[in-house]
């Protein structure tokens, strides 16, 4: 190995002595921006800070805000100075109740930038709570200061709405819950509205009394803070209302009412804010104000309008505010007809000669707001404000609004009260969920778009709480609706991109460019019209027919297409190029700009060949020879379209479907939007019967730990943990605090440690008793004596296993892991009813306690079913390995989905494998059956079927064992008589002998017969499970069969869930427990489908316990539209949502992962995780990396031919310098010896992954020294997965990215077992707040590689206790080039030992090295879609900061 080449050392290969924490980036701070330069003068001096921060209130107002308010607050110097700190380290240290009123607005400038970021920021305000109250306070009275810009409030109500959706922070749940309490009743119309409501409950009577109390009770100041509190709502709507209808009001004018009405539709959207909320906005007609109102009506106000339909949903919702009730469809029209039957009254009282009509009409024939409007024309209005008030209806406004209350506006209040509305399930039932170029081409679906943050979107978010089961559902459907529809618009529009529309010299369309997932086509042939149904008025099916020719796709793109299964939804497009040039305004997407016309959806019913047969299998139909490249593919069509079309054609309009000249698709995993929708838009429709002891704790309300099983009174007192814990000691290691006891029947050498397992838990009420105690003279006054009570007792019992065989095969599989008191808190936890929460960070064995849950429920509930959920393949994968293991059946085991064939064990454990096992595991009961009845001289062919072995069984076994029976039950028999009275030894002999070993007595030989006698009994169960398989024909009837009749413990992806949650729950399939595996990674749509995938049993829902196992401190589910991400929140999952509710959860608490100096990289975002014993103590993690000095370094890579970060195109992010230093140290690595399957290389950006893959494909891939690494992957996608060694390159030099985000930079950190080398730029990273302390132990090292010459792995140093402490052999690399050279040099050294030793390998080797010596790799031309690195753009965005 040759000698490393030292070159000159810089001082930034040393770390510095005395770093300063969370400094700004140099690049930053090295900058031209005023900003910069006063965060070095005032707050990021490089000398000790004061431990007083004093702001000059000069320098806010001169230095900052004013150029700031100049720009009008643009976001980009916002940015700027969050990065800088100034929240931190400058305005938040340095607030009192003095500072001026800029201090103040700065603070809520800089709140809405991390806001705007997804960064913590409530954290950094928590240390003070009683100056960020005075702080508060001051903000909201901003609010209603009109002397303020209406830009400044917008802020300000940006600020609101983020306080509002932190209710769980207590510090401004504080704060927020008194401006919506029972106090804001002061402000309805009328004293009587207000009796009348307080009448209807004796809460609402109590909370009121209790309010006016508290104002009776307050001096003044406490008095002036109470009526400040329950005017401020009153005050923000009527301040809303009189924008509304000002004149002159402009764009910030607008962008502040629309902000105010998502304020609105955040507080009516949670029943604690809407409780009484809603009834005040109701009584201001916020609602028919809005729509009168001339801003509201202006051409420009399109968004505002969306956003006051999604506030009028949320108003109108048909839901008991108080009880939280959801009222069914027929309460809802109930209680319209008694609003109605109130207005009747009163008109026909009052009213009697003008509305005589009204008063006398049904309800059907007046809830119209046409019929209102003329029943009501003959009023006056001073009778429409008279007929107002007698309905306790607000009729008049402060003047400040500038609202007149005209005949106009009554007749919009009145028509508004009582016209009838659809309910959100009517709503939901009528949208359609296949796309078309209507729905994706939405305007408020074209804004997500452009979405950055200064304006709302109208879509609803998902919050902590909901107002019901049925409001959830609408929120999911609507939002994963447009999430599908964005995706596959954005599909279109790339495709349409590479096709290239164009003009012919005909006047046809026609398409210059290529992609692999269109074809042209001519137009489709309707085969058939169906009648529409009884009740229904679209036809009941409309199937075509479209030819496609693949003769000119490569053999790939062709297997592709001819992939199609029944189901698969396709899009046929109308293209017209020359249309292209004539939407070139307003939101006109890219897909019609390029000539997009109309869009159809269609799914696949049959594949037929040119002949028109039908392709049953096409991969193998098709590679035959002499095929015809012509495909004919029968569709079925969107009924509810083709109806409005053929309405389009009789108007005199044209024919899209003549027009139809291309057919579009989409990869499966893109493309499994509708049945998920469908499973979505089903359960919004229908009354979802979600578990009673769940309901509460789901939709955010009562007490979080209501599911826990201490609250439960279905608790078991009693369980069997069988091979839960190793050992008499791993029992008492596992219940620190608690008392164990011995339970009856044990003997006196409880406690000396020879009570073996398996162990039986008891848990004990005890009466409250004082415990026993030594007095001591030092005893606090205020110390209470301990309970014995409060200290959980169990009672330990054990019992014999029973011999199952004497065959090994018989021999259970035993758990073989210690698990820590932590775990077994987890597992206890997960066996009793109920919800449990585990908290698994990285390496603390989730999986293992998600497997022994799932054990110890099979074993001791044999008639329930598990339900097993994963986030993709490879996590469901993992855990079925290890369930397969244990002592678990594998003919109860069911693997749903097209994961099954990863599965690294030698059982198929899919629908069709279990079937095949079922028929194979007959056959070789069928054998031994046969050998059985010929051992016993039974005559006949016993072995046909299971049909005959069970007759065999009663005519032939149960008897002999009956008579063996009778004999065992004397007492009378000997040993001897028992073994001469035995019926199968024949059978037996092939069994480990003697069967019956000599010289024991009588109970040892009873126990081995029982034994020989349950494993021929389970052959015969067997073969009685296998009957049915016999008996049905179908293959579907046999996979449906074994589904809801023999599987017990059924896996699947949480995808497949949604997918096929309608056809499993229709089969009648029940299950009583749900496990889901890295639950935090799945949207909280997808969390829900699988606990709702079962009709009522017995009119209840059986489900019993959910176990949710996950880490929301790591990733969250990938979102790749921005607006649905961080606007709705739709990245959000159940998992962290409970545990920012507060639900109980149990975090594991010990590593086994990775070394504990790796580990103290992430563990400051886990306070409590220490490590295992073995990763401190093994010799794997006790010596050094052969070759490198650290086990971890930070290497900072600096420019590369003059080059950082690139993005050959948008979110497309990639390095090459970065990517050449990861080859390069992976080279190196495998030079010394490190086998390629312990190396990963992971990177932030999949543009990264991409250019990472192909410099390795040019110089490793055909290198027999070097082969490829494991993996290279993202981050995103390697969470889950581990191995010895972590590349890790994180790409940025211009900024952060997405790596503020900390839950990636968690993920990243923890893949590593033994070896972390990070890739990256120092001065971007080293500021970063957020990011601190982690840099903080990066940085202690130095930045540059170093390398310890003269080893190869594995090595025979050990790791010194100081990390920095001299080595003998060290060499610093100060860059790519000469790490380059270095490696180019051992490549020589040793090819020349190859040389040697195996010439032709050498020679070949020496062919591919020729381009080695200067390091150098052409930019990578952009690929068309059907090369082979195509993922790698469609994938670009993935985890991407947009």
């Amino acid at each position: 190995m040759p000698t490393a080449k030292r070159q000159k050392k810089s001082a930034s290969s040393q770390p510095p002595k005395n770093p300063t924490p969370a400094a700004a980036t140099v690049s930053v701070l090295e900058g031209e921006s005023e900003f910069a330069q006063l965060a070095k003068q005032h707050w990021l001096k490089t000398a000790k800070r004061a431990a007083k921060v004093k702001v000059k209130n000069d320098v806010l107002k001169e230095d900052i805000w004013d150029p700031l308010e100049r720009e009008k607050f643009p976001v980009a110097s916002l940015l700027s100075l969050e990065s800088l700190q100034i929240l931190e380290s400058y305005l938040w240290p340095g607030y009192n109740d003095q500072s001026s009123n800029h201090h103040v607005l700065l603070i809520v400038l800089i709140v809405n930038a991390k806001r705007r970021e997804h960064l913590e920021t409530w954290s950094i305000l928590e240390d003070r709570p009683d100056d960020f109250s005075t702080f508060f306070r001051r903000v909201l009275s901003m609010s209603l200061d009109r002397s303020l810009s209406v830009l400044i409030r917008t802020q300000i109500i940006s600020f609101i709405i983020f306080a509002f959706q932190s209710l769980d922070r207590a510090l401004v749940r504080k704060e927020c819950a008194p401006l919506v309490s029972i106090s804001i009743w002061h402000n309805l119309a009328t004293e009587k509205k207000r009796e009348e409501r307080l009448a209807q409950s004796n809460n609402l009577r109590k909370a009121w009394r209790a309010a006016s109390k508290r104002y009776d009770a307050g001096d003044e100041p406490t008095k002036a803070r109470l009526r400040f509190d329950r005017s401020w709502l009153y005050t923000l709507a009527l301040d809303f209302l009189s924008l509304l209808y000002a004149e002159n009001t402009g764009k910030e004018g607008l962008l502040y009412c629309e902000r105010v009405v998502e304020f609105l539709c955040d507080l009516q959207s949670q029943l604690p804010t809407r409780r009484y909320v809603n009834f005040l906005l109701q009584d201001l007609h916020i609602i028919p104000a809005a729509r009168q109102s001339p801003l509201f009506n202006a051409e420009d106000s399109g968004l505002l309008r969306d956003l006051l339909a999604l506030f009028t949903h949320y108003t109108q919702f048909t839901i008991d505010d108080q009880t939280g009730h959801q009222q069914s469809r027929t309460e809802a029209y109930d209680q319209h007809c008694s609003n109605l039957a109130n207005l009747q009254r009163i008109a026909l009282r009052h009213f009697k000669d003008k509305l005589t009509v009204l008063a006398l009409s049904n309800y059907a024939s007046i809830d119209t707001r046409n019929e209102l409007e003329n029943l009501l024309a003959p009023l006056t209005g001073e009778e429409l404000v008279q007929l107002a008030m007698l309905l306790d209806l607000r009729t008049s406004y402060p003047e400040s609004t500038g609202l007149a209350v005209d005949r106009k506006f009554l007749l919009e209040i009145l028509a508004s009260t009582f016209e009838r509305r659809k309910t959100f399930q009517e709503t939901a039932s009528e949208m359609d969920v296949l796309p078309n170029e209507q729905n994706i081409f939405d305007e408020s679906l074209l804004r997500t778009d452009s979405y950055d943050g200064s304006h709302p979107l109208a879509i609803p978010k998902l919050n902590l709480q909901y107002l019901s089961v049925g409001d959830f559902l609408w929120r999911s459907l609507i939002l994963y609706r447009c999430e599908s529809f964005y995706s596959l618009r954005t599909h279109i529009e790339d495709v349409l991109r590479r096709l290239k529309p164009e003009m012919a010299k005909s006047g046809a369309t026609a398409f210059s460019g290529f992609s692999k997932m269109a074809l042209s086509i001519s137009k489709p042939t309707i085969t058939e019209v169906l009648p529409a149904l009884v009740g229904d008025d679209k036809p009941a099916a409309v199937r075509a027919e479209i030819t496609i020719d693949v003769r000119r796709l490569g053999e790939n793109v062709r297997r592709e297409w001819e992939s199609l299964r029944p189901d698969d939804v396709v899009f046929l497009l109308a293209v017209d190029a020359s249309t292209s040039q004539k939407t070139s305004r307003g939101h006109t997407s890219e897909a019609q700009k390029l000539g997009l016309v109309s869009l159809r959806s269609a799914e696949v019913v049959q594949i037929l060949d040119d002949k028109g047969r039908a392709v049953r299998d096409a991969s193998a139909y098709f590679d035959g020879h002499g095929r015809s490249p012509v495909r004919r593919l029968r569709l079925k069509l969107d009924s509810a379209m083709y109806k409005y079309d053929m309405q389009r054609v009789s108007a005199g309009k044209p024919d899209i479907y003549e027009d139809i000249n291309l057919v579009v698709r989409r990869s499966g995993r893109e493309n499994n939007f509708k049945p998920i929708l469908d499973s979505i838009k089903t359960l919004t429709v229908s009354e979802v019967p979600l578990v009673s002891w769940l309901h509460e704790v789901f939709l955010g309300y009562g007490d979080p730990a209501g599911a826990s099983y201490k609250q439960l009174s279905n608790r078991l007192k009693k369980v069997n943990y069988r091979d839960t814990f190793l050992d008499w000691q791993h029992l008492i290691e596992s219940f620190p605090g608690k008392i164990i006891e011995p339970g009856e029947g044990v003997t006196g050498s409880f406690g000396k440690g020879s009570f073996g397992p398996p162990y039986v838990l008891e848990s004990v009420d005890r009466p409250a008793e004082e415990s026993v105690a030594k007095s001591s003279k030092k005893r606090r006054r205020d110390a209470e004596p301990a309970l014995l009570a409060e200290i959980e007792t169990l009672k330990v019992s054990t019992y014999k296993p029973l011999n199952n065989g004497p065959y090994p095969v018989d021999l259970p599989k035993l758990n073989t892991v210690r698990f820590t008191p932590a775990q077994i808190e987890a597992i206890i936890s997960g066996t009793q009813p109920g919800l449990t929460v585990v908290v698994g960070p990285p390496g603390t064995g989730k999986t293992d306690v998600a497997t022994q849950i799932i054990n110890n429920i099979y074993h001791n509930f044999p008639e329930q079913r598990t339900l097993l959920i994963a986030h993709s393949n490879q996590a469901l994968n993992q855990l079925f390995a290890k369930i397969v293991a244990l002592d678990i059946d594998e003919r109860h085991l069911l693997r749903l989905g097209h994961g099954e064939e990863e599965l690294g064990s030698e059982g198929n454990f899919s629908k069709h494998g279990r079937v095949e096992s079922f028929l194979e595991n007959r056959d070789g009961h069928l054998q031994e059956v046969t050998r059985l009845a010929a051992s016993m001289g039974a005559p006949g062919a016993h072995g046909n079927s299971a049909e005959t072995a069970g007759y065999f069984n009663s005519v032939y076994v149960e008897p002999a064992w009956s008579k063996f029976s009778y004999v065992a039950s004397s007492t009378e028999t000997t040993a001897g008589d028992l073994i001469a009275a035995f019926p199968f030894h024949v059978y037996f002999s092939n069994a480990p002998q003697p069967l019956f070993p000599p010289d024991v007595d009588r109970a040892v030989i009873l126990e081995i017969a029982q034994g020989c006698y349950r494993h021929i009994a389970r052959i015969f169960s067997d073969l009685a499970d296998a009957l049915p398989f016999e008996i049905l024909r179908r293959d579907r009837e046999k996979a449906n069969y074994l589904l809801t009749n023999e599987a017990r413990i059924i896996a699947m992806t949480s995808t497949h869930a949604a997918i096929r949650r309608g056809e499993i729950a229709q089969l009648g399939f029940h299950y009583e427990n749900v496990v889901m595996e890295e639950a935090a990674q799945i949207t909280e749509i997808e969390n829900f489908i699988p606990l709702a995938m079962q009709k009522p049993k017995d009119g209840k829902n059986p489900l019993q316990r959910v176990v949710l196992c996950g880490d929301h401190l790591q990733n969250s589910p990938i979102i790749q539209n921005l607006a649905f991400r961080d606007f709705a929140s739709l990245e959000q999952s159940l998992f962290s949502r409970l545990v920012q509710l507060g639900v109980p959860t149990i975090t594991l608490d010990q590593q086994g992962r990775a070394r504990p100096s790796i580990a103290k990289l992430y563990q400051w975002r886990y306070p409590q995780l220490t490590n295992l014993p073995h990763v401190e103590s093994t010799d794997e993690f006790l010596a050094a990396n052969a070759g490198f000095k650290y086990d971890y370094q930070f290497i900072n890579v600096r420019d590369y031919k003059g080059k950082g970060e690139m993005e050959p195109m948008p979110h497309f992010i990639q390095n090459l310098g970065e990517a050449e230093y990861a080859v390069a140290v992976y080279q190196y690595m495998r030079l010394l010896g490190y086998p390629a399957s312990k190396i990963s290389i992971l990177t932030t950006y999949a543009g990264q992954r991409a250019l990472i893959r192909d410099v390795l494909a040019h110089r490793c891939a055909q290198n027999p020294i070097f082969g490829l690494p494991k993996i290279v992957a993202t981050v995103d996608k390697y969470q889950g997965e581990q191995n010895d060694y972590i590349i890790l390159s994180l790409t940025r030099t211009s900024k952060v990215g997405y790596l503020r985000d900390i839950r990636r930079l968690t993920v990243a950190l923890s893949r590593a077992r033994l070896g972390l080398y990070i890739l990256g730029r120092r001065d971007v990273f080293e500021g970063c707040y957020e990011l601190r302390q982690a840099f903080e132990l990066l940085l202690s090292r130095p930045d540059k590689l170093t390398l310890v010459t003269g080893e190869l792995w594995p090595a025979q140093r050990l790791l010194q206790s100081d990390a920095d402490a001299p080595v003998s052999g060290e060499a610093v690399m100060e860059g790519v080039e000469h790490l380059g050279q270095y490696v180019y040099e051992m490549t020589q050294t040793r090819i020349a030992q190859l040389n040697g030793e195996q010439g032709a390998i050498a020679g070949e080797v020496m062919a591919l090295e020729d381009d080695m010596e200067v390091r150098d790799l052409q930019q990578i031309p952009e690929e068309e879609e059907d090369g082979a690195d195509a993922e790698a753009v469609v994938e670009a965005v993935e985890g991407e900061e947009i």
